[in-house]
């Protein structure tokens, strides 16, 4: 398992260098190869939680490894839904990798609390709603860049590299959209589990409140799109902002506020 874990993390990191040549060369067998070593990738990824779930008996979504990785392999997927449409690039995939490979691989005892059919369902929603925020992240940032050369009117490295700022603002509202349905759909059926579990729809735990927070600035973003018509550079803008928010649910209320979904201890 820890070979098949490591085997994966090659390849993403492989895939990654190979897509930093083809950003160089802009050579389309380059690419060719780099899109076939993170399709590879995202399988060997999708085999290991095979594989996990059934020497652990439970959804491997418990602990921060699995979390962690499983957020990899969500954005992982997010991105091949999208290649034949975006021609976008993203290191994430494989910081996230490194930072699950350095991150305990032990199997824990599930938790009583977590011993429920509603753990795949709520848990796996939840992350999948992450990657696509991640992409919708990186999306921003490309776009941004894109936008400083045309603005400047010095056309370097990024001008004719990434996509067009229009295909960049349509990535965004895809992801966003998408995102935000998946986020919705996690904390729906995160309080019918609390319902379940603790007699309580919501109990005001940190990552309760914090993912309340954050589906709260996707709502603005994607009603101000819709509505006042945020487009382009402000909405890039308000997807990286938006995806701060994403990152401490993830990290910064587990570590530093801790709670009953805390992943530390």
């Amino acid at each position: 398992m820890t070979l098949l874990f490591q085997l994966t993390l090659f390849l993403y990191l492989l895939a990654t260098a190979v897509y930093v040549a083809h950003f160089l060369s802009q050579q389309k067998k380059v690419r060719a190869v780099a899109r076939a070593m993170l399709l590879v990738g995202g399988i060997l990824h999708t085999v290991y939680f095979v594989v996990r779930y059934v020497a652990a008996g439970h959804t491997p979504l418990t602990s921060s490894h699995e979390a962690v990785s499983f957020f990899a392999w969500s954005m992982t997927w997010a991105f091949l839904s999208f290649w034949w449409r975006y021609r976008v690039k993203s290191p994430l995939i494989s910081l996230l990798m490194l930072i699950a490979a350095f991150s305990s691989q032990e199997i824990r005892p599930l938790a009583p609390a977590l011993k429920s059919n509603w753990l795949p369902v709520h848990a796996s929603i939840a992350i999948m709603a992450n990657g696509f925020m991640a992409l919708a992240f990186c999306g921003g940032v490309m776009y941004l860049l894109q936008e400083r050369e045309i603005k400047k009117k010095k056309f370097g490295i990024f001008y004719s590299r990434l996509p067009s700022l229009e295909a960049l603002d349509n990535l965004n509202q895809h992801c966003l959209t998408l995102g935000f349905l998946l986020l919705t759909l996690g904390i729906v059926t995160g309080s019918v589990w609390a319902k379940q579990a603790w007699g309580a729809y919501w109990q005001w735990d940190p990552k309760e409140t914090w993912s309340l927070i954050t589906w709260l600035i996707y709502a603005a973003i994607l009603h101000q799109r819709l509505t006042v018509g945020w487009r382009r550079r402000r909405a890039a803008i308000m997807a990286i902002a938006g995806f701060g928010a994403v990152l401490f649910t993830f990290w910064g209320v587990t570590y530093l506020l801790g709670g009953v979904h805390s992943y530390v201890g």
